[in-house]
């Protein structure tokens, strides 16, 4: 028989791998279209904003049916990645890691962008006056003062991936030993009747969360990125 332990490691490895690699992609993504949001005036910056949004307000369910259509087989994405991979992403810890990704992407475009509105302006132009281009300016100025919001909101993704269940199950399914994440094996559990198991989980899931909220607040708390 399985031990408790056995059944627990994985799903917690697995998700806590997922959750980094998605945390990864979000910081690197989020950061630059928080900064394009914040700093740039553009013909549909509403509308992308708000489609960018969605994925908080929509039922995971839609939000993985509509990753389905693209990153299935026939999707578009989907159709690309099987012609040049030969291979499909579905149903794999890959898929996962997309789900994750578009769950908790707009966590860290929105603390971030508004930690970057906050920084003032005139440090920017006085850095440009001295001759350092956008870029420059972005990565020796904006950004580090901004860098407790851009902290906050990696940390509230990383959350937010641990805990995606709906999206995550419908693009990568519940395959044991390959995308049984924490969330996925709770439910599996709870209906097999195992409580015991989906308890022990349940709790290691929220310590999770409390340990997210505290660290959240801490980094907020800590100057309310000052600048």
């Amino acid at each position: 028989m399985i031990s408790m332990l056995d059944q627990i490691w994985f799903p917690l490895s697995i998700t806590l791998w997922i959750a980094s690699i998605s945390s990864l992609l979000v910081l690197c993504s989020g950061v630059v279209i928080a900064y394009i949001f914040a700093r740039r005036d553009f013909r549909g910056k509403e509308l992308a904003e708000l489609l960018l949004t969605l994925p908080l307000v929509l039922p995971p369910t839609v939000i993985g049916y509509l990753l389905v259509i693209l990153v299935g087989k026939n999707g578009f994405i989907g159709h690309l990645m099987f012609d040049v991979l030969g291979t499909g992403i579905m149903f794999t810890w890959q898929a996962a890691v997309i789900a994750a990704y578009t769950v908790s992407l707009p966590l860290m475009v929105r603390t971030a962008k508004a930690a970057i509105e906050i920084v003032d302006k005139e440090l920017e132009y006085a850095a440009y006056i001295l001759g350092r281009s956008e870029l420059e300016t972005a990565l020796i100025i904006t950004l580090p003062l901004a860098k407790r919001g851009i902290l906050a909101g990696l940390v509230l993704s990383f959350a937010r991936a641990v805990g995606e269940f709906g999206a995550t199950l419908m693009l990568a399914g519940n395959i044991p030993g390959k995308t049984n994440t924490m969330s996925i094996s709770i439910y599996s559990a709870f209906q097999a009747g195992n409580n015991e198991l989906a308890n022990i989980m349940v709790l290691v899931l929220i310590l999770m969360s409390l340990l997210s909220i505290a660290l959240t607040g801490k980094i907020a708390s800590r100057g309310k990125f000052e600048v």
